[in-house]
């Protein structure tokens, strides 16, 4: 009877999360499913979720109400690539040298140290890898864009099943390949591939066809468990949207209309895969996150960052807050809010944990976030989080947030009170800039050389346009 109690208690404390892990290590309940939903390039104000009356995304606002809704969610860089790079290792890039945009000769020039083959180091364990490991059937649908050359294959890196590019950008309709004038290695990276080397042109709108694709993966490997990178491209350029989307914004005109148009294809899109998960009975075992790479580039497709200045590229909140939705029904609380900061760094030891595994025996940057937003874990899940591209950096500790420069004073803003970062405060808190700062080196010292670096003429690009982002925001 004393046995019996003692276990009775220990199941009253213990959070559902650890019963889970400890059943399914003992074969006794199904892993969960886990569906992560990727935006490009979105903007944070770009959801009914997150305020706007403009835009449409009923599927995504409904996911919100079932969902642990992180209102201090960030990337750990401001561009697609970095980013993507700690999404699926959870550990800041820098520490492996993916310190810059991988996009060879076009758009940014760089000098590349690893040439055409810039790409996630192998040694680096992928969301993927640690997923197999667990059992799970894995899957990416979309953008890839971390290494093009066939050593850094999705397929390679932990994934069963690939359709995608392998790229950054591309159209929503098929390329027409004679037609083509870009060079032969840009190309390349923008063509559809099946599997590994079997390229296969979209026969309709990318962004619908890509959770077609997601849904015929989950209900051939329903028994499960299963891992579906949905990676849209969605709303990144080039802009392109259907004419029916088009007609849902007469309201709306030039990039402001088709972003609207994008990213209401990719809210029915996540929906559709959404709907198929409950018919098929799998939602109530799924894991769903719906997250961004990176904040929106208001200039390229007229997304909206409002409150927050920046955008993509720099280290204003804009460019690194983004909008960040789990659900897990049974384990946490639908229609809530998170208000401690969290990352994309926490989705891999988050989801390894929920899969019976132990993100304690990698070397993450990441944490499992499921304990805090429970609250059986007190204090918060970061101290402090951290940025960096060259010599510019910025730190967010509690409220403060430090932003170092190359070629002008730093400057600190405090979140609670100025989330548009308007008020520099840097002069009244002379103390805290020179601990910030010590604070950041520290972090450095723990990082490899870049493995590629932007030329030094392109050194302030990203720096001069800053300033134009930079308006002031309403009260």
């Amino acid at each position: 009877m004393k046995k019996l109690l003692t276990f009775l208690l220990i199941l009253a404390v213990t959070p559902y999360a650890s019963v889970h892990a400890a059943s399914a290590a003992k074969g006794q309940a199904k892993p969960p499913n886990i569906v992560l939903i990727f935006s490009d390039d979105a903007g944070y104000a770009d959801f009914g979720f997150n305020g706007s009356t403009i835009m449409k995304t009923p599927n995504l606002d409904k996911l919100a109400a079932q969902s642990v809704r992180f209102t201090q969610g960030y990337v750990s860089d401001p561009t697609c690539g970095p980013s993507r790079a700690g999404l699926i290792t959870g550990k800041y890039q820098q520490r492996f040298g993916y310190e810059e945009n991988n996009v060879p000769g076009y758009m940014s020039p760089v000098s590349a140290q690893d040439g055409a083959d810039m790409g996630l180091p192998l040694e680096e364990k992928t969301m993927g890898d640690v997923l197999q490991a667990q059992g799970y059937k894995t899957a990416i649908f979309g953008k890839w864009h971390l290494g093009s050359a066939d050593r850094f294959h999705p397929t390679r890196r932990g994934f069963d099943e690939f359709y995608g590019f392998r790229g950054g950008d591309r159209s929503y309709y098929a390329y027409d390949e004679s037609k083509q004038t870009l060079p032969d290695h840009i190309f390349e990276d923008k063509k559809m591939e099946r599997g590994f080397g079997n390229f296969e042109e979209p026969q309709s709108y990318l962004t619908d066809l890509l959770a077609d694709e997601a849904i015929d993966f989950i209900e051939a490997n329903q028994d499960g468990p299963f891992f579906v990178f949905l990676s849209f491209n969605a709303p990144h350029t080039p802009m392109e949207a259907k004419p029916e989307d088009l007609a849902q914004f007469p309201h709306l005109t030039g990039l402001r209309k088709v972003v609207a148009a994008m990213t209401l294809a990719m809210d029915r899109a996540s929906g559709k895969l959404l709907d198929r998960l409950a018919e098929l009975g799998l939602d109530d075992n799924t894991i769903v996150v719906y997250t961004n790479d990176n904040g929106g580039p208001t200039d390229k497709n007229a997304s909206m960052n409002y409150p927050f200045s920046g955008t993509k590229s720099n280290h204003l909140e804009g460019g690194v807050r983004v909008p960040f939705l789990l659900r897990w029904p049974g384990q946490v609380k639908s229609n809530t809010v998170y208000e401690h900061p969290v990352s994309t760094l926490d989705l891999l030891p988050t989801f390894l944990a929920a899969a019976g595994g132990n993100p304690g025996e990698l070397d993450l940057d990441g944490v499992d976030l499921v304990p805090y937003v429970q609250g059986s874990k007190k204090g918060v899940p970061h101290r402090a989080l951290f940025w960096k591209k060259e010599a510019r950096a910025a730190m967010l500790e509690g409220n403060w947030k430090f932003i170092r420069y190359p070629d002008r004073p730093a400057e600190l803003f405090n979140l609670a009170t100025d989330p548009g970062e308007q008020k520099n405060l840097a002069a009244k808190y002379p103390d805290r800039v020179k601990a910030m700062y010590k604070d950041i080196f520290a972090w450095e010292l723990t990082h490899e050389r870049p493995r590629w670096m932007l030329k030094r003429e392109y050194e302030k690009y990203d720096i001069d346009r800053m300033d134009a982002y930079r308006k002031p925001v309403k009260p």
